[in-house]
């Protein structure tokens, strides 16, 4: 079984992303809104619910890290 299902929830993303030990934000929640909308953070909606696809993040994450090198 993967740690991380295949379409995260905002819950599990935060933890997939470590935000409580990387952020110092009260509202982890504020985060992934910011990385959303100043990072262009994949998202997609289901029921009006922010659903993850994981191999998205895990591009994205790969991207990010591109810039920085």
């Amino acid at each position: 079984m993967k740690p991380y299902p295949d379409i995260m929830t905002e819950e599990e993303l935060i933890r997939y992303l470590r935000i409580p030990e990387v952020s110092k934000a009260v509202d982890f929640h504020n985060v992934i809104e910011n990385l959303k909308r100043m990072h262009d953070l994949p998202s997609i909606h289901i029921c009006r619910q922010p659903l993850y696809p994981l191999e998205a993040i895990v591009k994205w994450v790969e991207k990010k890290a591109e810039l920085v090198d």
